[in-house]
């Protein structure tokens, strides 16, 4: 009789925080290793110690980069970690520029708060600098998808293609002959620029996302939209500003916009795309083409459309630009990034339109936007919306709940338990009596730090 003990570390009651530790007879595996974003009380359990021993955890898998599943990986090693992280190829590389770009801006926040003397800690302290990130880095080992890969005697790994991002996985873990399997994200079926998921075949045990568990995504023309706001924006002189994610959000925009060039719907208008994380982002798109739809020849062509901005005294440029014109930057939820610089100068004008696409966690500037805030604190300080704040649902990159049904429906077998994951209460409860509804299985919602014992 072997046990395998699951503790739920993260994403367990709400959206962010990825981590799924599973302890076994022959080794100890982590899935997903995330930061918190969002509300204040989440963000700051970022800085408790995992409640485990570190330094028994022999590998990390993870389903995709986004910061949310990857960035607590620099704390897990300060905390005693030296296995492996094992992931696809362009989920490293997706990785490795997520973790430096976020060691960088903590480094930045933390000198700017202790200049600025608006943080409680004296000294601020980055929550990891650059070297810690490189130190993750270093233990990075590649898996390809469709592989079967060895871990010990009886546990083995695939990854299976999903979607959502570049490099983006679900992960079938083979433990004693039991295939528990993890979501990650899943994808759209109709991504401008990416395949649909993939679909598991079997699950023993699954563990699901369920973001948009009560929703489905609305059916928006995206061009029209953005024509109508483009317009918009150059009939009055102003500015459109849209906080996106550095990695398949960006670049899905960048793909609509050149298109409505092409295709004369839009004038030769500025685009800025202002996140040195999307710039490097970019490259990987260009090393591994097999992951995603553009040609080598679209890519160029796409990339010689924007003007590219590199350095923070170009930001300042491009916001003292008096011509009409579009900024692309991150964060896509505005929780950081050099969309705050630009907000704080031009959300006060009336010109000004925001444009939020996809999901905005709850705590974020991005949700308080969303909800009508009037005010937004930004570096330590209250700045008032005059501006339009108009949002685009169906560029999401998550699936919706059709479609996470849609995923499921292959399944041959009944899974023993299905665990709903990264969803808000509302989200959880309706998917889980959905999933009732459908299929008659059984469904659990976890709590934060619960731990579950399975027979395998």
């Amino acid at each position: 009789m072997n046990k395998v003990k699951i503790h739920f570390l993260g994403a367990s009651g709400t959206v962010t925080g990825s981590k799924f530790y599973l302890e076994t007879p022959e080794l100890n595996v982590m899935v997903d290793c995330g930061m918190y974003q969002g509300l204040k009380e989440l963000r700051q359990l970022n800085w408790e110690p995992v409640p485990i021993d570190a330094s028994k955890i022999d590998v990390v898998l993870l389903t995709h980069g986004h910061l949310d599943h990857t960035g607590y990986l620099p704390r897990l090693v300060m905390e005693g970690f030296r296995g492996k992280i094992i992931a696809t190829p362009p989920t490293l590389a997706i990785t490795e520029i997520i973790l430096l770009d976020s060691a960088k801006i903590h480094e930045e926040e933390a000198e700017r708060a202790n200049k600025e003397g608006y943080s409680k800690h004296h000294p601020a302290k980055p929550f990891y600098s650059i070297r810690e990130a490189e130190r993750a880095i270093s233990l990075f080992s590649y898996g390809e998808k469709d592989q079967w890969i060895s871990l010990s005697e009886h546990l083995r790994l695939r990854f299976k293609y999903n979607g959502h991002i570049i490099g983006a996985t679900f992960i079938e873990l083979e433990i004693f002959g039991k295939l528990f399997v993890f979501s990650g994200d899943i994808g759209r079926e109709h991504d401008i620029l990416l395949a649909p998921p993939e679909h598991p075949k079997w699950a023993d045990y699954l563990f699901v996302e369920s973001t948009y568990g009560n929703k489905l995504h609305p059916q928006e023309d995206v061009e029209e939209i953005l024509v109508d706001l483009v317009t918009e924006t150059i009939n009055q002189r102003g500015n459109l500003i849209i906080p996106s994610f550095a990695v398949e959000r960006l670049q899905s925009l960048m793909y609509v916009l050149w298109q409505l060039f092409k295709k004369n719907r839009i004038p030769n208008i500025p685009i800025f795309i202002d996140s040195p994380m999307g710039n490097n982002v970019l490259s990987v798109f260009e090393r591994f083409p097999e992951w995603h739809k553009l040609s080598s020849k679209e890519y160029q062509s796409m990339c010689k459309h924007f003007n590219i901005i590199s350095s923070y005294a170009d930001t300042w440029k491009t916001i003292d630009d008096p011509r009409p014109k579009i900024v692309i930057a991150g964060s896509g939820m505005v929780t950081g990034g050099r969309v705050l610089t630009y907000l704080k100068q031009l959300m006060r004008h009336s010109s000004t339109t925001v444009l939020l696409v996809g999901y905005q966690a709850e705590g974020t500037r991005g949700r308080q936007l969303l909800e009508g805030a009037y005010e937004l604190k930004l570096f330590g300080k209250y700045y008032p919306v005059k501006s339009k704040i108009r949002h685009l649902e169906s560029l999401s990159a998550h699936a919706d709940q059709k479609e996470l049904l849609h995923w499921m429906e292959d399944i041959k077998n009944i899974p023993e338990t299905v665990f709903l994951i990264h969803g808000e209460p509302t989200a959880l409860d309706a998917f889980r009596v959905k999933i009732g509804d459908v299929h008659n299985w059984h469904v659990h919602i976890p709590k934060l730090n619960e731990t579950k014992e399975i027979i395998v």
